[in-house]
């Protein structure tokens, strides 16, 4: 078995958005050469997310809307106590809680292999500074 690691720089703008990596992803599977197994990808910070869904932008925004009412950004300590220790991101640790850390796809024919509409998205949600994600292919 073998393996290839890359390493995603992703510096989103906003405090919250989701940005499509499926093509990066499945770059970094072709150059593994890998023709059957399974790539990882997950997101290496507390406060992002790595997702599998849809990329229509109504259900984006629906899910901005549903986690901000989840856990709603507020940087004061009083609704978030993690808040207390200087931070203002008590929310996002709970978006990324909701959206999940990784994803892992199968690797058929050297391809990502998705059913319908599928695709990978790195979540955000405490942005304005560099993050990284990992991308970890393995097999044969």
């Amino acid at each position: 078995m073998k393996s290839h690691t890359i390493h995603l720089t992703l510096n989103v703008p906003a405090r919250m958005d989701f940005v499509n990596i499926t093509d990066r992803v499945a770059q970094a599977v072709a150059e593994s050469g890998i023709r059957e197994g399974l790539c990882l990808v997950n997101a290496m910070h507390i406060t992002a997310s790595v997702f599998i869904n849809d990329d229509e932008p109504g259900l984006h925004e629906d899910y901005k809307r549903w986690l901000e009412e989840l856990a709603p950004y507020d940087p004061s300590p009083e609704r978030y106590h993690h808040n207390r220790t200087g931070e203002d991101n008590g929310d996002a640790h709970h978006k990324r809680q909701i959206m999940g850390r990784e994803v892992v796809v199968a690797v058929t024919a050297s391809m990502l292999d998705f059913g319908p509409w599928e695709q990978i998205f790195y979540g955000e949600f405490d942005g304005r500074r560099p993050k990284r994600v990992l991308v970890k292919v393995i097999g044969e």
